[in-house]
């Protein structure tokens, strides 16, 4: 099979960080042309569920074959491949992207995935509250503190708050009890869908409470927006950031149910 995606991932369309500069920078790219008829779903002979185009499996641009550890995963990945019209363009393909990077680098280095995780624990968005207005004090404290309880009492994990933007150096007693539930995700795709959540709000706490399901991802995609939603209702909204946050909002939905399809949480 052609390795088309394998030159589309590598190329600078897909380099930059943020999904509206990439889409942008895809759109002056050439994309293939759409070459299969049929998407199908298989089981892999060393166990897994692989995607076939016309037959013959995909890979991911390391070369290896883009296997699934369930057939829920693998067809999430095969809708995206099925959706793909004249050309195949990898900016509507979240879930792809994201199993590439599980199978291509995670899976070798699980640990280096945790401890960024836990970076951001250590410097989680919802421990910095805003000196004022009140209203906007008094709404991170309705929306935000359950997911501290929350964080608490069933992670063990006992976090402090901080007004303002300076560092508060949390306990390192709470990061260890956190990271104990990071380690019990095994599965590369599982953890890489963690971390993008992570990156896409800003919050390893929200993050693993939309993983344990203890909050929807709706919800959860809200509460990672509450400042910048604030600032929306009171100075209106930028057409350029709209279109920023629901490319992002599409990245989170895949990468939410990349977590649900693989994960034994």
């Amino acid at each position: 099979m052609r390795d088309i995606l394998n030159n589309l991932e590598k190329g600078e369309a897909l380099s930059d960080p943020d999904p509206v500069r990439r889409a942008q920078k895809q759109m002056k790219t050439l994309l293939p042309k759409k070459f299969y008829q049929t998407v199908t779903v298989a089981e892999s002979e060393g166990g897994g569920y692989g995607i076939h185009l016309d037959g013959k499996p995909v890979r991911t641009p390391g070369r290896r074959n883009l296997t699934l550890p369930t057939a829920a995963a693998a067809q999430i990945i095969a809708d995206e491949f099925a959706s793909q019209e004249e050309v195949i363009d990898p900016a509507r393909m979240p879930a792809t992207r994201l199993a590439n990077t599980a199978i291509d680098g995670v899976a070798d280095d699980p640990q280096a995935v945790v401890e960024d995780l836990l970076r951001f624990a250590a410097s989680d968005m919802l421990f910095y509250r805003a000196e004022g207005p009140e209203a906007l004090v008094k709404r991170q404290a309705e929306r935000w503190d359950p997911l501290i309880d929350w964080a608490s009492s069933a992670l063990s994990a006992h976090f402090i708050l901080a007004e303002g933007v300076m560092h508060v150096a949390q306990p390192r007693e709470a990061l260890a009890a956190f990271g104990v539930h990071l380690n019990a995700i095994s599965n590369p795709v599982a953890l890489a869908a963690l971390h993008a959540m992570t990156t896409l709000t800003g919050s390893a706490i929200l993050a693993l409470a939309i993983a344990k399901g203890e909050i929807g991802v709706k919800e959860g995609w809200e509460l990672a927006h509450l400042d910048e939603d604030w600032t929306i209702e009171h100075w209106g909204e930028d057409a350029e950031a709209k279109a920023r946050r629901l490319s992002r909002e599409e990245e989170m939905m895949a990468a939410a149910a990349m977590f649900a399809a693989t994960s034994s949480f």
